[in-house]
This record gives C-alpha cells, structure tokens and sequence, in this order.
C-alpha cells in the first residue's frame, strides 16, 4: 500500500506542513523537508536550499516519490513594496523551478507534485460563486497567483501528476484568526468594510486532510479549490468569533476608505469579496470534517 511512500516538503516548519508533517509520520511516510535551516525534529531529515542563491542540496530528492510544495513568503506580513511584490512571487516561482532544475538534470523516482496555490486568483468578485473554471482577476493577487501555478504547471513537461489546490482563509490558532481575533478580544471588534464580502475559510485539518487525499489517490489531478462547501461574509465570521469568545461587538464597521489609506493595496485581502465552490473536490470523493463556521472555531477554541 502507500505507506512506506517517500514525500520531500517544502515549507515544512510552516502551520499547514507541520500539521501535515505530524500526520504523515503517524500514518508510516518517510517525510523530508527542503528549508532554509536545519530541523529540529530527528525524524525528519532536512536537505538545504537557498531560492535566491538557487542552490539546492541534490540529494533531497533521492528516493523521494511525491514532492508536497508550500514554501511562500507570507501575503500579509508586510507592506506591498514592489521589492515585497517580487518577493512574494519569486519566492513562489523561482522555487519550485530549482527543483525542476533538478528533477530535469538527475534521475529520480519523483512522480507526483501537489502543489499550495490561493483563491487570490479570482481576488475580488463579489457574489459570483467561483468555480475551478472561472478566470483569474487582473489585480496583484491573482498575478501573483498565475504566475505561480504556471510554474507549477512546468512539472508537467517532466511527466509529472499536478495537483494545485487554491487554498482559502485557513483558521488555526495563529494565522489570520489571530489577526481577526484580536480587536474582538479587546472589545473593539468589527465588521469590515461593509462586513457582506465574502470569506472563502477552511479548517486547517480540512487543508491537511486534503493534502493526503491527494498522496493517496494517485488519478486526482488538476485544479481544486481547497475551502469549506460553506462561505461565510466577513460579518457573519466576525459575529460567529466574538460568540466563541463571549465577546460583544460594539463597534461600527471599519469604514473601508480607512482601511484602504492604512493597508494601500493590499486592504484587497480583508475587503475583497471571494465565494468560492468546494463541490469538485467533494465530487472527487473528499469528506469535510468542518464543513460548517461553527464546529469549526468550536474546535479551534476548544
């Protein structure tokens, strides 16, 4: 069976691979990262890269029959500078092209990448609901976006099985629920906006669930939204936080011009709208444990 298969991460120290770095070691895989710095954890091994420098240790493909690839400067960490802007695309482009540098020049048993994508893609829509067959935006995100899955797309000229998933909001203990939660923890909370754009979220154990779905069924390729069946808008996700955490909501709504004068561009994160399809992963076969808003951040919070 699949057990003793062998998978080479990137971005593995990251929430999402290490969650999926976790379940994979319980399950009986052989799991490598590729990082920037040594591991800390001795039963995985962790081969060096550097993306800028376009080094890459050689041997960390070695044996290895999937590579999962989630290595990407985070979208919201800091200001879009155009140097940030490059940034946040090179580090999604240029490293997954040295690893197709390396696939191309040295033979290897590598079959398969699955690779992290975003539902920046389509960016702002409003009501639309969004399927895997609707075209990107035109705006910063979904460049980035295109850019991205075209380099993705490359493996398959090696003869490679792509999976891309366009992974929504994740919720976990940190990440963007940590950002949401804390004006709501000091009784500031809000809506933004107008609080009706759309959240396309998922339950980071449904983004880790996804992830093996796609080792362990070899005939799934192609593109997949990666968010729960039901969206949710950023109001109703804020009211349905502050009731998880006894909090009121007070406060009006962040008008959107001043998140706009403080965020510039990227205010596109917090005030776009995106409803997003789950059904074609669902019709592949894949079962939610979190379809619904509030199981979900009943489990996060515990």
């Amino acid at each position: 069976m699949n057990k003793q298969k062998s998978i080479l991460l990137t971005g593995g120290t990251g929430l999402i691979g290490f969650s999926l770095t976790q379940q994979l070691l319980k399950k009986g895989y052989q799991v490598s990262h590729l990082s920037r710095s040594p591991g800390k954890d001795k039963r995985v091994k962790t081969f060096l890269w550097d993306i800028d420098k376009g080094q890459i240790d050689e041997q960390c493909i070695d044996g290895i029959d999937i590579i999962i690839h989630l290595t990407g400067a985070g979208i919201a960490d800091k200001p879009w500078t155009e140097e940030r802007k490059r940034e946040l695309i090179d580090s999604r482009v240029k490293s997954i092209q040295l690893i197709y540098e390396l696939l191309g020049k040295k033979s290897h048993q590598v079959k398969s990448v699955i690779s992290a994508a975003a539902i920046g893609y389509y960016s702002d829509r409003g009501d639309e609901l969004l399927t895997e067959e609707s075209g990107p935006n035109t705006d910063f995100m979904a460049r980035c976006c295109i850019d991205w899955e075209a380099a993705v797309d490359e493996g398959k000229e090696l003869g490679l099985r792509i999976v891309k998933y366009r992974t929504g909001v994740v919720l976990d203990k940190g990440g963007a629920l940590a950002k949401i939660e804390m004006p709501i923890k000091l009784w500031v909370g809000s809506p933004l906006g107008s609080g009706k754009q759309w959240i396309p979220w998922i339950h980071w154990q449904d983004v880790v669930d996804m992830y093996l779905f796609a080792i362990e069924n070899e005939d799934l390729v192609g593109i997949y939204n990666m968010v729960a069946p039901n969206p949710v808008t950023n109001k109703q996700l804020t009211l349905a936080i502050a009731q998880q955490l006894n909090k009121p909501l007070w406060a009006p709504n962040v008008p959107a011009f001043l998140l706009k004068l403080i965020m510039g561009e990227m205010s596109t994160i917090v005030l776009g709208s995106t409803k997003v399809s789950a059904q074609k992963i669902m019709d592949a076969g894949f079962k939610f444990k979190y379809p619904e808003l509030p199981e979900a951040l009943k489990d996060i919070y515990g």
